[in-house]
């Protein structure tokens, strides 16, 4: 045998072949539980060639401290890291100075059982420079192909040819055998490539240039499809390698350790590694891979799948031609299908659904009954639950592209009656519309109607609904704190946001996908129409009572809000019914509300204004500034309007949510109206507010003062001049109350042991359970409430002095915070 070296390129990132790649270079991407390249490594040994130079460029570590030295394979390995990509002959030339002779280059992230001593003798007998390892390939336009005569000397190059330029079936494999001076074409640090840069040249030069065409095994392991058809032809004994491990019976090896339970039934070609439990019941067909330390619980069927390290597979789960990482859990009753694949570290509840073709990116956590039907990349979880605490939210092409869009459309019109219209809207950002359009799409599938009234804002949408009796809407907008996110918000056939029952409903189609599906003579055009704002406002302004009035008395405001919508919306219809608004523009871009209005407040006192207003992006909340510079946010504008509403006397009953002040309950037992409180989220407080308003047709809203900024602005005005007072005389009225919200972050799974713990410290106080914890005594009250859409604790407290409400938020903020410290065992 000659005395060469040898060179292994191993510096692929495996894009193509990712997840398995996410935390790997391509090159260590197992095959039958060892990397690919250690079977490069292996062949080499085999042929007595111990000098081994390796490339390396992504994640090199990982490669390096695999194989260190190379003692343990009884070679010489000496490692050169490309710090920028060079290509393969700019790899390979990195490595100049290892080479002193006639060398073979092969790639670290293909299989084969080349006999490397025939082909060398071929390229000394041929007196070749470089001889080119090619393959005869039924499929070759997936390769470069190269055309050789009647000698084998290489007369020309196709890369990746389409079929019509196919003028040969030999591929190039990428092993190379080469003499030193092919390489002095190009300077070291040069980016250059052998099959596109390097081979054309020496052709060109008329250098002497073989093609060796082996009939050994060779697969270039880049793709999910080959990596996987690789084992399949390892266990058929198509591949000259030794497997380790021992035959149990013929075609079923099995590592030292495992453990086969009574009852396996085992059908071969299958390998199972080292330190292994296959408990009672479990059926593993043919092709199956298992690799070391894993553990496949009772009753679990494998077919054709391919298994890595230290994975559990759930009782009565089933695989099926799937691909599952190193350390994924999967619980019990999970179905993966075919060409699915699980990412490293990912964590299946029981009873999840992976469907064919779909790839989960590592460190990924599945909930329970969840139906994965597309790719899992970015965040860390699926889960059945899409809803989150009033809409649907997620960073736009992301979480929210338009294939889910469409299926969104799909699974809310299916769970409407036959013959329903749905009201779609968007603001005019490019993004809301494109997610606006897909759900047009999917609405229609199912043979449903669309109005697309444009570009709104969602108290436009609500009230589009009930004014076009729409069987529901749905209304995306962009998020202004970040553009990135996109909000998609679904409202009942009155106008409120769907209840909880019915988000179920909705996410339990969509992730089983039993949409409703139309004929093609059931499918509707989509009614568009045009400048549904005038509408907005010609309504808004018909409710009001007052408006010569106002026109008389022209209010002076100023208007603000993140977005420009909104705020010149706001600003047509006030000066429709009369005032003389001036729009304020500083709140635009990553500007905090609190640093606005500390800015606006001496403003406001200074200049001659009645009141400022500041609108929520959405449409639906209001902050105001009186005369008197005074700032009224949430739970004062929420007395504010409980006052109003009290003493216009019309109202009977007053909604408040849970975490509302006591004292808007005791300003209305004065006044003799009964209260009633709902749970704190968006759903219920609408449909409780609709509900005690249905049919009334007089008097102040609370649902419009609460949900219609727009129109809440037109009906405080209204009141005001009606009463003949300002702003400032109701909030002068208002009695004082001290509440105090704090946010305390945790994990998840702490939520249910804390409120468990807080409810067996104060078991003989005071406390309600009604939402959260609330804990009552003579002087205030905190409630202790979970927040349903991200890992935190809210602490609300009310005081009878603001010492005492401090004191109380603090006792309960500082007790959450010590038993999140206190760990269960």
């Amino acid at each position: 045998m000659i005395r060469i070296k040898a060179i292994i390129m191993a510096g692929g990132k495996g894009t193509r072949l990712k997840p398995l790649t996410c935390n790997i270079p391509k090159p260590m991407v197992p095959i039958l539980n060892k990397p690919t390249m250690e079977y490069t490594v292996e062949l080499l040994r085999k042929h007595n060639i111990k000098d081994i130079a390796v490339t390396i460029a992504h994640l090199p570590t990982v490669i390096t401290d695999y194989f260190h030295d190379g003692g343990k394979w009884d070679v010489n390995l000496s490692y050169y890291t490309e710090e920028t990509p060079l290509g393969t002959g700019g790899s390979v030339k990195n490595a100049e100075e290892f080479i002193d002779d006639t060398f073979i280059v092969l790639s670290g992230d293909s299989l084969t059982d080349i006999n490397i001593k025939k082909a060398i003798e071929f390229h000394k007998n041929k007196g070749s420079k470089a001889t080119l390892i090619l393959k005869n390939e039924q499929m070759p336009i997936e390769y470069g192909v190269v055309i050789t005569n009647d000698n084998g000397r290489i007369t020309r190059f196709l890369e990746k040819p389409s079929w019509g330029e196919v003028f040969s079936n030999t591929i190039n494999t990428g092993m190379y055998i080469l003499e030193p001076e092919v390489l002095d074409y190009f300077q070291p640090g040069e980016n250059f490539d052998f099959s596109k840069d390097l081979f054309p040249k020496l052709l060109e030069d008329d250098i002497p240039m073989y093609g060796y065409v082996t009939e050994d095994y060779w697969c270039d392991v880049g793709a999910l499809n080959s990596y996987t058809e690789t084992h399949f032809d390892i266990l058929s004994g198509k591949v000259n390698i030794g497997l380790e491990g021992h035959q149990i019976e013929d075609g079923i090896w099995v590592g030292e350790g495992t453990q086969i339970g009574s009852g396996v039934k085992i059908t071969p070609p299958v390998y199972i590694g080292k330190n292994c439990v296959i408990h009672e019941g479990v059926k593993i067909d043919a092709y199956t891979t298992i690799g070391d330390h894993c553990n496949i619980e009772n009753n679990t069927s494998l077919k054709r799948s391919i298994i890595w390290n230290h994975s559990t597979l759930g009782r009565n789960s089933r695989c099926r031609g799937s691909i599952v990482c190193n350390h994924v859990h999967i619980k019990e009753h999970v179905d993966l299908y075919e060409n699915a694949v699980i990412g490293e570290g990912s964590i299946l509840e029981g009873r999840v659904v992976v469907k064919p073709d779909i790839r989960l990116w590592p460190y990924k956590k599945v909930e329970e009954n969840t139906v994965v039907n597309q790719n899992l990349v970015w965040g860390t979880k699926a889960s059945k639950t899409i809803f989150g605490f009033k809409d649907i939210c997620g960073h736009i092409n992301i979480d929210i592209n338009p294939e889910f869009a469409s299926k969104l459309g799909t699974a809310f019109a299916s769970t409407l009656e036959e013959e329903s219209i749905v009201i779609l809207s968007s603001d005019a950002s490019n993004a809301s519309q494109m997610i606006k359009n897909a759900l047009i799409a999917g609405v229609h599938a199912t043979g449903a109607g669309v109005i697309n009234i444009g570009n709104v804002v969602m108290p436009v949408n609500r009230f589009a609904v009930t004014d076009l009796r729409g069987s529901g809407g749905i209304h995306v907008r962009m998020d202004y704190s970040d553009k990135k996110l996109i909000h998609i918000e679904f409202v009942d056939k009155i106008g409120a946001n769907i209840q909880r029952n019915t988000e179920r409903e909705i996410e339990n189609v969509f992730n089983r996908e039993d949409f409703k599906r139309c004929n093609v003579e059931q499918i509707k055009s989509t009614t568009n129409i045009e400048n549904f704002n005038y509408y907005y406002i010609n309504n808004g302004g018909r409710l009001l009572k007052n408006s010569s009035n106002i026109k008389r008395q022209n209010p002076s405001l100023i208007v603000s809000s993140k977005s420009d919508t909104i705020q010149q919306l706001a600003t047509e219809f006030l000066e429709s019914i009369g005032c003389d608004v001036k729009q304020d523009y500083n709140l635009k871009g990553d500007k905090r509300i609190q640093d606005y209005l500390v800015e606006m407040t001496p403003r406001i006192k200074k200049g001659k204004v009645n009141l400022a207003v500041i609108i929520s992006e959405d449409g639906e909340d209001i902050i105001l500034i009186d005369g008197a510079g005074r700032i009224i946010e949430q739970e004062k504008y929420d007395a504010l309007i409980a006052m109003m509403i009290l003493k216009e006397g019309k109202q009977k009953k007053l909604i408040l949510p849970y975490t509302a002040p006591y004292i808007i309950e005791e300003m209305a037992h004065i006044y003799g109206v009964e209260v009633q409180r709902v749970k704190s989220n968006p759903a219920s407080i609408m449909n409780a507010m609709l509900a005690v308003e249905n049919g009334q047709s007089q008097g102040l809203s609370q649902y419009t003062l609460t949900y219609n900024a727009i129109w809440a602005i037109g009906g405080i005005l209204d009141f005001l001049v009606e009463k003949n007072i300002k702003l400032e005389d109701l909030v002068d009225e208002l009695p004082n109350f001290y509440y105090i919200k704090e946010e305390i972050p945790c994990d998840w799974k702490d939520k249910g042991r804390i409120i468990r713990q807080i409810i067996e410290e104060n078991q003989h106080k005071s406390i309600e359970m009604f939402e959260g914890v609330k804990i009552n005594d003579e002087k205030g009250w905190t409630l202790i409430l979970p927040d349903s859409t991200k890992p935190l604790f809210n602490i609300y407290t009310e005081g009878s002095s603001q010492e005492y409400a401090k004191e109380l938020s603090i006792f309960f903020s500082g007790k959450v915070k010590e038993l999140l410290k206190n760990q269960e065992e």
